[in-house]
């Protein structure tokens, strides 16, 4: 008895690439390998696909891990067929045989032209060979079954299952980002958007002891236990704030607090960027959302540096955001009541349309520059790989 035996893997937008799109696939396999590690499994890669066999395994908690993978735009559930016609009719018919309904119809796409059928002809041949074998009856616009037939150079690959993926481009191939993470529900769904799109996150956190509590910590492991699915080494720097917070509150009018803390969290995560070669700082950030969130404010902030500020969350409604945080498993974790900083020092009236020159003038009445550095020196590691905390730093891969 034969049965559907291969995941094909296509690739989506990686179809795009040119001349790189060889080291994009070689990315892409490694992080599916990687991820399926644990089981028994074999590949075959190309430009125009990658064939995952089961080898015996169950489809089904592979399906799932490969639908987390980055860079995967559909999986197709195949059975590797013969290229011979006869032989590939009784395939087809004892696939088939096992799937409910009724009616069906027949998609055949020939990449290989070599292949002596066109798709039409193909088509028409197999279908009219299961019409001969079984009581199953066509219906081109609402079928029960539609059977895809995929003429490779290798093999016809028979499916009739299609499962969307996560799209987007190999983890790994847009370099490293340094994403600023509150625990709210925006910064976790912001790395999800990265992460997609091929970039690797580092975490930056800043925390206010005894003003905020150590439990937001284990909820900041939480969320990143969420994110290992799509990158199964997180670092996390926690920053001890507490200092530099509270020079901010002695120093600065109370509705300039937010964007002048804003401004030096900026300093400290290009500096920690830098250190640790990211190539971008990334936010939660939405544009109107809060006070510091609003495009007055955010050309205070970014002033304070030309290092790049990626916000893949700008355009994004807050409905739009709870809706993948639900999805990812973050939701929940996020609406934990633990607060950090910005929310325990939140002024009564924040200032919503900032001005630079009011900014400096705060910031000229005391040296907050030793205390950005000590920020940056005294910054505390924590390492999360595969859902787990571990105690040793995570090589870089």
């Amino acid at each position: 008895m034969i049965a559907f035996d291969s995941f094909l893997i296509h690739y989506g937008e990686l179809s795009t690439k040119g001349d790189n799109k060889r080291a994009f696939i070689r990315q892409l396999l490694k992080n599916i390998k990687d991820a399926l590690s644990d089981e028994k499994l074999g590949y075959r890669s190309n430009r125009d696909h990658i064939v995952v066999a089961l080898n015996g395994e169950a489809p089904e908690p592979i399906l799932l891990k490969l639908q987390e993978i980055a860079g995967i735009q559909r999986i197709s559930l195949v059975y590797r067929g013969s290229r011979d016609l006869a032989e590939l009719q009784t395939q087809a018919l004892e696939l088939l045989s096992k799937e409910p309904g009724k009616t069906f119809k027949c998609e055949s796409k020939r990449a290989d032209k070599a292949y002596p059928l066109d798709s039409y002809h193909l088509s028409c041949a197999v279908a009219d060979y299961l019409l001969d074998h079984t009581a199953l009856k066509v219906d081109i616009h609402h079928p029960d079954i539609t059977l895809a037939i995929d003429v490779r150079k290798d093999a016809i690959y028979l499916s009739s299952h299609d499962y969307p993926g996560a799209g987007g481009y190999p983890l790994g191939m847009n370099g490293k980002v340094m994403l600023l993470l509150s625990g709210g529900i925006d910064s976790p769904v912001a790395g999800y958007s990265l992460l997609r799109r091929g970039v690797k996150i580092e975490c930056i956190h800043f925390a206010a002891p005894p003003y905020t509590s150590e439990a937001v910590l284990d909820k900041l492991k939480d969320l990143l236990k969420k994110l290992n699915v799509y990158q199964a080494d997180i670092k996390l720097n926690v920053i001890p704030f507490t200092e530099l917070q509270l020079a901010i509150y002695k120093y600065v009018d109370e509705p300039y607090c937010i964007t002048i803390m804003r401004r030096m969290m900026m300093r400290i995560a290009v500096g920690l960027a830098q250190k640790n070669r990211c190539l971008a700082i990334a936010t939660g950030e939405a544009i109107g959302q809060v006070a510091s969130q609003t495009l007055e404010s955010m050309d205070v902030i970014n002033a304070v540096t030309n290092f790049p500020i990626l916000r893949p969350l700008c355009t994004s409604d807050k409905l739009q955001i709870i809706q993948t945080a639900e999805r990812i498993g973050t939701f929940e974790i996020s609406i934990r009541p633990y607060e950090d900083c910005c929310t325990i020092f939140k002024p009564k009236a924040p200032k919503t349309h900032p001005h630079l020159k009011d900014c400096e003038y705060f910031e000229s009445k005391f040296d907050w520059a030793p205390l950005v550095q000590k920020c940056i020196d005294e910054a505390k590691p924590i390492y999360m790989s595969h859902g787990q905390e571990v105690f040793a730093k995570i090589q870089e891969k």
